[in-house]
């Protein structure tokens, strides 16, 4: 059985999934949210074959985007 040595927040690239983090791990499931492909659950030892460590450096967590409406100047005073 191949050692799991994928910790949080390690970088890796899958063979379908491409580039992604690993959430969390353990011996028996590893949880990776890919780039393009959002969050997927796996089983540890059949997975860690097609997986390779990644060199880049994590990306920049995208934050909900609010909704954000322009503010509207206030109307010039009637005189």
């Amino acid at each position: 059985m191949a050692s799991n040595n994928y910790s949080q927040g390690a970088q890796v690239e899958h063979q379908k999934f491409g580039l992604g983090t690993v959430m969390s791990s353990n011996d028996d499931r590893i949880v990776i949210k890919f780039d393009d492909h959002g969050e997927k659950k796996f089983v540890t030892p059949m997975v860690i074959g097609q997986l390779k460590k990644s060199d880049r450096q994590p990306p920049v967590e995208k934050r909900a985007s609010r909704s954000r409406k322009a503010k509207a100047a206030p109307a010039p005073a009637a005189s």
